[in-house]
């Protein structure tokens, strides 16, 4: 069974910023997919469990980029 979830993310700009989300994000474990909306700062995250928000918060962190709201 997979879960999807849709996550606002502030401070993307280019495509640079896309690919290090989809690379941070994606290596959360349980991630089978992470798709950037880069026009609206949508993140919509695929995985085999619900991911924790610590979990999310600190691989954007790593990307250089933080939840929005």
């Amino acid at each position: 069974m997979s879960t999807t979830a849709i996550h606002q993310v502030s401070g993307m700009t280019c495509g640079h910023c896309v690919s290090a989300v989809e690379k941070e994000v994606g290596a959360i474990p349980g991630v089978t997919d992470v798709h950037v909306e880069l026009a609206t700062g949508d993140v919509t995250v695929t995985s085999t469990r619900p991911l924790t928000h610590d979990e999310l918060t600190a691989a954007l962190d790593e990307a250089g980029y933080e939840l929005a709201g």
